[in-house]
């Protein structure tokens, strides 16, 4: 018996659906570790399909090809054991994790505890493990176990009864700003209760809505943590486990340059975009660039995820635009070294608005006319990037969208939304953090100083559409603070609304938001998609009816 067990995290991105690609990546990893010595190297949660496959599992070729390179990589496995997540298909299918070693599969793992909550469907697709598995690596009892499976406490309590030393567990686990607290405090718990050691692997990238930060962690038999893996970091992992102690030793891992909360949100917008444009094999953005600050901070994220070359800003005023509104577009644009248009929309609106006049005849002006102005914004927005190739971002915030503050085919066009989980109070905050880090993060360049990212007097000003003369948000919404507030406790917390006036909101205000954001279930069905980073995100993960009584 060896007197440490040498252990390699792959936290990587795993893209869905990129069977082959994975499979290659799983490869080079595993020379990696086979060459520093990895006695066992571990691949998150899906590692071949990519998480989550969702309906890719019901064909029948897609598990097959997935089997196929499994099967290849096994007979790579000589002088160290790989542990590669898997969709297993033996009659019915399971979310697995194969242990690869010397040229075969040696083990299979089914994942025991089966997630139906928030993003996870897992119990469509799979059907639940029966039994903790446990391998013997290097003298080593160790025990096979995938991402729910560690939340749940008889998994881990069996591998214990079964002899486990230590518990490896792979995860596809998405980020939320109190994900980190959550983890440890599970696997805390879990050591504790079974006095095993856990290698915690976390995946890292960002798939359509979720995005996955990594994170992984190692925690000691007595519940205490031994090491921490920055948030959206691709990297190989090392760590040495001492059997005797039942403790883990990280070796050079990275470390965050800034964990705060802000940071961290940041970086998970960042590559959510990163990752979608990417992926989809878009050559970069385009945006609707207005003089506010939604527009800006989207600005920012998507220079800081791609790089100013694959980022195109568009202003579009008209006769209720401000001089403080093209100045800010026009000198953030410049600073950032964008690509940058400016398009009049005021004749287009006015042919518009002509072309209507016999239609509306007898009807004073309301917010149709406010709405044509959006709308034309959003038809020549696709219009550039129908002829340029350039995927469109929706700049709006999770705050209107709550509330229906947007409008259909207007300011809602684009394919994705950034800021779609981000409340109106964090995005200010996540943009005065922006200018105060001080560097704008490009992908794989060097940092370049600057003073100022976003314009401070965008950040100052009230809010404000643009619609007509002195608009600000606050004429049709309650101020952003109060707003923001109710909408958590409605959305995130789920209470009801005598809750949230007994928490001293005003009712009527309580009652007109609540009204609202019931009363706007269509429009964000038709909404782009965009990172989750709360715990209840519009979209896959926060699903009301559009038609229902219910108030």
């Amino acid at each position: 018996m060896t007197a440490t067990l040498r252990l390699a995290l792959a936290q990587h991105d795993f893209p869905v659906g990129a069977v082959a690609a994975n499979a290659r990546k799983v490869r080079e990893l595993m020379g990696a570790a086979r060459a520093g010595g990895a006695a066992l190297v571990a691949f998150p949660e899906l590692t071949l399909s990519g998480y989550p496959p969702e309906d890719l599992l019901l064909r029948p070729s897609f598990l097959a090809a997935c089997q196929q390179e499994l099967d290849a990589l096994a007979a790579d496995a000589d002088g160290l054991a790989a542990l590669v997540g898997f969709p297993h298909s033996e009659g019915e299918v399971y979310n697995a994790a194969a242990l690869l070693r010397e040229g075969r599969v040696a083990q299979v793992a089914h994942k025991q505890a089966l997630p139906n909550y928030g993003v996870f469907d897992d119990q469509r697709y799979f059907r639940p493990g029966r039994a903790s598995t446990i391998a013997v690596i290097d003298g080593v009892r160790v025990a096979l176990l995938i991402c729910e499976d560690v939340w749940q406490a008889e998994p881990a309590a069996a591998a214990a009864r079964a002899g486990a030393e230590l518990i490896v567990v792979i995860n596809a686990s998405p980020w939320g700003a109190a994900k980190a607290a959550e983890r440890e405090a599970v696997l805390a718990a879990r050591a504790r209760e079974t006095g095993c050691a856990i290698a915690y692997l976390n995946l890292v990238g960002g798939q359509d809505e979720v995005v996955y930060d990594g994170g992984s962690l190692l925690v000691n038999g007595d519940g205490t943590v031994a090491a921490r893996a920055p948030a959206f970091v691709d990297a190989l992992l090392w760590a040495e486990f001492d059997p005797a102690t039942r403790t883990l030793h990280a070796q050079d891992w990275p470390i965050a340059a800034d964990a705060s909360a802000e940071a961290v949100l940041y970086a998970a917008l960042v590559r959510g975009i990163r990752d979608y444009i990417g992926k989809n094999g878009f050559p970069g953005v385009l945006l609707g660039l207005s003089g506010g600050i939604d527009s800006a901070l989207t600005l920012a994220l998507a220079v800081d995820a791609l790089g100013p070359d694959r980022v195109t800003a568009v202003m579009m005023p008209s006769r209720y635009t401000s001089q403080l509104s093209l100045d800010g577009a026009r000198g953030q644009a410049e600073r950032l070294g964008v690509d940058y248009h400016v398009i009049d929309v005021e004749p287009t609106v006015e042919s518009f608005i002509h072309a209507l006049t016999p239609a509306f005849a007898g009807k004073g002006a309301d917010t149709t006319e406010e709405n044509l102005q959006s709308r034309t914004r959003g038809v020549m927005l696709m219009a550039l990037s129908n002829k340029h190739g350039r995927l469109l971002l929706a700049t709006g915030n999770k705050s209107e969208m709550a509330v229906g503050y947007a409008t259909l085919y207007g300011d809602m066009c684009g394919a994705y939304a950034p800021l779609k989980d981000v409340y109106k109070t964090v995005v200010y905050r996540l943009s005065r953090w922006r200018n105060e880090s001080g560097n704008v993060r490009v992908a794989g360049a060097p940092p370049v100083p600057r003073a100022w990212t976003i314009p401070p007097a965008v950040i100052d000003r009230p809010p404000s559409a643009e619609l007509r003369a002195d608009q600000t948000d606050q004429d049709s919404l309650p101020p952003y603070d109060e707003l923001d507030a109710i909408l958590e406790r409605f959305i995130e917390g789920e209470q009801s609304q005598a809750e949230i006036v007994a928490a001293g909101f005003a009712a009527d205000t309580v009652h007109r938001v609540v009204r609202l954001v019931l009363a706007n279930e269509f429009k964000r069905r038709q909404s782009a998609p965009g990172p989750r980073v709360t715990t209840r995100a519009f979209g896959r993960e926060r699903r009301y009816p559009i038609t229902s009584g219910w108030r």
